[in-house]
């Protein structure tokens, strides 16, 4: 029932793609094995490890292959890679052995589904309605990932019904899973409780997943909201790492860690070892080099021991 909260939530993981690609530094393709293992370590069943983009575009992602063929497989952890297109797909494909799901994506909006991938939304569409189907002929589980659902840093609101619009069309291509990005910070929790109840009434049999960016420190209140909508899946990521790579400005995912230590606090599981993964945010910030953005990561776990 809306308004109540869930015994326990789903975790993607989603710094080693969403959040290295970011960084102006390419990070040395063991360090993010090192990484993406002590994120299993931690608990964290679900972990999106890389993507096959062009290496020209986004050239810390070219060592997909490599993540992939050098992950240890874990009894219970999922990997999935985001995809772009078709020309995507079929570099995924042969190292099928080594993920379990695909993430597809384009926008809620033209104006930046054009400035992110230089397409129209119904393009778009059409592009993944084949992809996804063969994906999921491959046996692959199948997310879509919609930007830019709350609200559009080129063209302002967005309306919620486009934004159905889409997910249906990604579920009816296949996708048992769709999530919804705040890409730039702009939702509020008013309007994410009342998005997600009417997802819930509109989007039956699918599962819904949000995807919150602290860029204007409302991440972890738009997730309270959306647990009140009636929402159980998220994604985040480590350290607070990534952002959107289009608009200026557009700072991190909700750091997983503080997402983690909130939920806890709630009496909500979330199946993670809070300590185990602030040690993976800080050896992801001793690699880079700079601080991260992670509360949690800074101030540690609540401490509930009485002082003397």
């Amino acid at each position: 029932m809306a308004g109540e909260l869930p015994e326990s939530v789903r975790i993607r993981e989603v710094g080693p793609r969403d959040g290295f690609q970011n960084e102006p530094e390419v990070i040395p393709t063991g360090q993010k094995v090192r990484l993406i293992g002590m994120l299993a370590d931690a608990g964290l069943k679900r972990i999106e490890v890389t993507s096959f983009v062009r290496p020209d575009v986004i050239p810390q992602l070219a060592d997909a292959t490599e993540v992939l063929a050098a992950i240890e497989p874990r009894a219970g952890v999922t990997y999935s890679v985001l995809i772009p297109n078709r020309k995507g797909l079929e570099n995924a494909l042969p190292h099928r052995d080594s993920f379990h799901e695909a993430n597809f994506f384009l926008s809620a909006s033209e104006t930046h589904n054009r400035k992110n991938v230089n397409r129209s939304i119904e393009e778009s569409l059409k592009d993944l309605k084949g992809t996804i189907g063969e994906a999921s002929s491959a046996g692959l589980r199948c997310e879509g990932v919609i930007s830019t659902s709350f609200g559009c840093p080129y063209e302002g609101e967005v309306p919620p019904q486009r934004v159905f619009e889409i997910a249906r069309a990604l579920s009816g291509f296949g996708c048992e899973e769709v999530a919804f990005g705040d890409t730039t910070g702009m939702a509020n929790p008013r309007q994410v409780r009342g998005f997600f109840e009417r997802a819930r009434e509109e989007l039956r049999g699918v599962e819904l997943t949000a995807h919150f960016h602290n860029t204007r420190g409302q991440g972890l209140a738009n997730v309270l909201a959306a647990l009140e909508g009636g929402v159980n899946s998220f994604e985040s990521s480590f350290g607070e790492l990534g952002g959107c790579p289009v608009p200026p400005g557009a700072t991190g995912n909700i750091a997983t860690e503080d997402l983690v230590s909130m939920l806890e606090e709630m009496g909500v599981a979330t199946g993670v070892d809070l300590e185990k993964l602030i040690e993976a945010s800080a050896a992801a910030q001793q690699a880079l080099g700079r601080p991260l953005g992670a509360h949690t990561l800074v101030a540690g776990p609540v401490d509930w021991a009485p002082r003397r």
